[in-house]
């Protein structure tokens, strides 16, 4: 059987939407969670978003680029992400998508995330590598906004 390249997570927040919204677009959060990287864009369909970083020698390096494809400000934002460095194709088919959705719950917000790999080049060891990621940033971005 052919194993579902697609990521879902589910995270309660004890924040509030707008907390966990800023925790999601601001650089400098991003940076604290996101391995050393900002994630910066206009926040606009169509707009560009890269997560931009420092390589081991203090080199800045876009590590992941992308295009946002939806947005509702402060609840839903979609985008599609490749890693420029990892020597695959830069064509619209390898870009991985990812869906982050916010909903008030009683004890704060419900953080959801959708990322799929269907059909795209390295699908599972991209898939397997970004499971290992999410697991570990996880719990650094609940202790930023909790």
């Amino acid at each position: 059987m052919e194993k579902l390249m697609i990521i879902k997570k589910t995270v309660d927040f004890n924040s509030n939407k707008e907390e966990v919204w800023d925790l999601l677009t601001n650089p400098e959060k991003t940076k604290q969670y996101m391995f050393g990287c900002e994630v910066l864009s206009e926040w606009n369909i169509g707009s560009q978003i890269i997560w931009k970083g420092k390589t081991e020698n203090g080199q800045e390096i876009i590590h992941v680029k992308g295009e946002i494809t939806e947005i509702k400000n402060g609840e839903k934002v979609s985008f599609t992400m490749l890693d420029p460095n990892i020597g695959i194709k830069d064509i619209p088919e390898n870009y991985v998508k990812l869906t982050y959705e916010l909903n008030e719950s009683e004890s704060g917000t419900i953080f959801k995330l959708t990322q799929e790999f269907e059909g795209i080049e390295n699908a599972e060891k991209r898939y397997e590598e970004s499971i290992s990621g999410w697991n570990m940033v996880i719990d650094v971005m609940k202790k930023l906004v909790e």
